[in-house]
C-alpha cells in the first residue's frame, strides 16, 4: 500500500515520489537497527522508485541512506538522545543543531539521483570525478548556508543555489 500511496500521492512524477519516499524511509526507519531499516523501507518505498524508472543500485543506496538517516531525525532520533544526556542539553535542541550540521546527508541521496554518475566510478572514472565536485559544491553552499554565519539573505540565497545546483540534470 506504501508503493501505491506514494505513486498516487506523487502523481507519477520523480522529484515528489523521491521526497515521499525519503519522508517515508525516515520514519520506517526510526530505531530500528541498520540492516531491520534497510529491509524495510527497500520493500515497501523501493518498488515506487524503480516503477517511476531509477536503477536498482539508485533506489537501493537512496532508501538504505534515508533509512540511515533517521538516527538524527526527530522525533526518535536515538543518536540525539544519547548526545544530549550526554551533554545535559534539550533533546530537540541538539536534533535541530544535528541536522544542520548534516544537511549534506540528506543532500548526497537527491545527489544520487539527480546525476547519476555520481555513483558509476567505475564505468566512467571523470564523470564521476565531476559529479562529485558538483555535489560537494551543492553540499557545502547549502551548508554554508545553514550554519555559518551572517545576513539571512546571503545564507538564503546560498541554500538556494546549493539546491539547484545539486538538483540541476547534469551530464558531464
Amino acid at each position: 500500500k506504501i508503493t501505491s500511496m506514494i505513486l498516487s500521492g506523487s502523481g507519477g512524477m520523480l522529484w515528489p515520489a523521491i521526497l515521499l519516499t525519503a519522508l517515508t524511509c525516515l520514519l520506517l526507519g526510526m530505531e530500528v537497527p541498520t540492516t531491520a531499516a534497510y529491509v524495510i523501507c527497500v520493500s515497501v518505498a523501493g518498488p515506487a522508485l524503480t516503477d517511476l524508472g531509477l536503477s536498482q543500485l539508485q533506489t537501493h543506496l537512496f532508501v538504505f541512506w534515508f533509512a540511515l538517516l533517521s538516527t538524527i531525525t526527530p522525533p526518535v532520533c536515538g543518536a540525539v538522545f544519547i548526545a544530549a544526556g550526554m551533554v545535559q542539553e534539550n533533546w530537540l535542541k541538539v536534533a535541530w543543531k544535528a541536522m544542520a550540521l548534516g544537511v549534506g546527508l540528506y543532500m548526497i541521496p537527491l545527489a544520487m539521483i539527480s546525476t547519476p554518475d555520481l555513483i558509476e566510478l567505475a564505468s566512467n572514472p571523470t564523470s564521476a570525478i565531476l559529479a562529485m565536485v558538483k555535489t560537494g559544491v551543492a553540499t557545502t553552499l547549502v551548508g554554508y548556508g545553514f550554519i555559518a554565519p551572517g545576513s539571512w539573505l546571503i545564507r538564503i540565497i546560498k541554500i538556494v543555489a546549493g539546491l539547484v545546483i545539486l538538483v540541476y540534470p547534469m551530464t558531464f
